[in-house]
């Protein structure tokens, strides 16, 4: 599954789950994330952030797309950081 994940979370946490998300994900901008994630991992994502994040207080999204050509991206402005499948 390609997905991609947004957050506004307060600043207590903002560093911890972009240290957690690393790990899973790609780095695409503040507050964003993207990369293929099998659903197993989808759901360790979802359970780990659960336990880092204040539900009253935080907020997450998450866009799951079966394969990423079925997501159309656009971008104006600087970009920010590119999307790589270092080995």
């Amino acid at each position: 599954m390609y997905v991609l994940i947004v957050y506004d979370v307060s600043v207590e946490r903002v560093s911890k789950v972009h240290k957690f998300l690393k790990q899973f994900l790609h780095w695409r901008q503040n507050s964003v994330f993207e990369g293929e994630l099998t659903d197993a991992q989808i759901e360790k994502v979802r359970n780990g952030l659960k336990n880092i994040i204040d539900a009253e207080a935080d907020s997450i999204l998450f866009y799951i797309a079966r394969d990423e050509k079925w997501l159309k991206r656009e971008h104006l402005g600087k970009d920010g950081k590119s999307v790589t499948n270092l080995i």
